[in-house]
């Protein structure tokens, strides 16, 4: 595959920035990858890796004539990092993040830039409740999702390219409004993460000794990075505040069917989650 880019700048060298330099170093869709970071340990282990061809610990010295930048660290720091760099990159570039809220982000760092700079917000939908850069592999982005969120702004070609280059490491690409993405992972990824560590929460000292296989799976991301979720869900406050509001109803809705005896309530509700959990996964529910 020919390369879209001459010069890719990656700043986190972590599990998503770690994942793409390989993606985009293994199927040879940039000339060079570098990576910035803030300890030298990481970008060590990234460039023994095979992640980046080069790097730095400077943020500003490391986006200095690169054709695509990707604020890949995490939300709480995106903003800060591209006002940081705004200075700094060459006309032409653009850049980009992989946060997971998209609001606040586009709109602040889109008038950051300066003119004939671009920015165009992205989230793949990829990755676990592992961080670093040792998590980091090439063909995480592979099946995945990867929402571009352009602005009535963005310029046509430089959506296409982030459209190629996310295609290019595996993903399937689609574009949402920077208001309808932060909407919707409010329910599908960030709700989530409120309830599974919600879960936990109920649980009490003498259940420990009695729980299996389903609360540790269904809480298997309350072990995420807790600073991390912190800034996704404040700087998504209004639609996590929405989701959880709806969450409530249908618990409680739940919660009146068992106080009422009513099981004929309560089965509809449980028979109306599993028909929509089978329609998102019909493979699944063969074998579990």
């Amino acid at each position: 595959m020919n390369p879209l880019f001459e010069r890719v700048t990656i700043v986190g060298a972590g599990l998503i920035g770690g994942s793409l330099g390989l993606a985009l170093r293994g199927r040879g869709l940039a000339d060079a990858v570098v990576g910035v970071g803030h300890r030298q340990v990481s970008i060590d282990r990234a460039l023994a890796m095979g992640a980046i061809d080069a790097g730095t610990l400077d943020a500003t010295e490391g986006v200095q004539d690169a054709e695509l930048v990707v604020l890949a660290t995490s939300v709480g720091l995106i903003v800060t990092l591209g006002e940081q760099i705004a200075s700094c990159v060459r006309a032409g570039c653009v850049v980009s993040d992989v946060g997971s809220t998209k609001g606040e982000i586009v709109r602040r760092l889109t008038a950051a830039l300066p003119e004939g700079t671009s920015f165009v917000g992205a989230h793949p939908i990829a990755g676990s409740e592992q961080r670093g850069i040792d998590a980091a592999r090439a063909d995480l982005f592979e099946g995945a999702t990867c929402v571009l969120t352009p602005t009535d702004d963005t310029d046509a070609s430089d959506l296409e390219r982030l459209r190629a280059m996310w295609t290019g490491v595996g993903a399937t690409v689609r574009t949402l409004t920077p208001e309808t993405h932060d909407a919707i992972l409010a329910r599908s990824s960030h709700l989530p993460h409120v309830a599974a560590a919600m879960l936990v929460a109920t649980l009490q000292s003498p259940d420990d000794d009695f729980v299996g296989s389903g609360i540790r799976d269904t809480t298997r991301i309350a072990s995420s990075d807790v600073n991390l979720w912190c800034d996704i869900l404040l700087s998504n406050r209004q639609a996590v505040l929405d989701a959880v509001t709806d969450f409530t109803r249908h618990l409680t809705t739940l919660r009146d069917a068992v106080a009422s005896n009513d099981r004929e309530r309560l089965a509809a509700i449980l028979a109306a989650s599993k028909r929509r959990r089978e329609a998102l996964w019909p493979d699944a529910s063969h074998h579990e």
